[in-house]
């Protein structure tokens, strides 16, 4: 499964965007894609995911509230609306996928995921 994520960019302090994430292959019900995201020198951390049947969604306490997944399941697609940005989110954002076998606990979890994206990198500016 290849991943191609797009819509990175640089965005003020309290601005928005999008990132999708397109999968090659389609995605089980109970399959998950999710976003992880890696700042200059920290470790990569999760972000938000979603189970692809049921409503599953899970977020990292630092986005509840502010990112929004979402998915498109005909275009095999995962979305992250990020509002109300701050500079602490400014990373390299990954997206992160398994076509089956994710049950919800590991939802969270790097481990669960067995494809990855590229990366794009957001960048927030005050």
């Amino acid at each position: 499964v290849q991943l191609q994520a797009s819509g990175g960019g640089l965005v003020q302090t309290g601005g928005s965007l999008r990132l999708s994430c397109a999968a090659s292959e389609g995605i089980a019900s109970n399959g998950a894609m999710a976003w992880f995201r890696q700042a200059p020198g920290k470790e990569r951390e999760f972000v938000a995911a979603s189970r692809w049947s049921g409503s599953y969604d899970r977020y990292a306490d630092s986005v509840k509230g502010r990112f929004t997944i979402s998915k498109d399941k005909a275009k095999n697609t995962v979305y992250l609306q990020m509002n109300s940005l701050e500079s602490e989110d400014t990373a390299v954002y990954y997206c992160a996928a398994s076509r089956y076998g994710v049950i919800v606990s590991q939802l969270r979890e790097s481990g669960a995921y067995h494809h990855w994206g590229q990366g794009t990198q957001l960048t927030v500016s005050s």
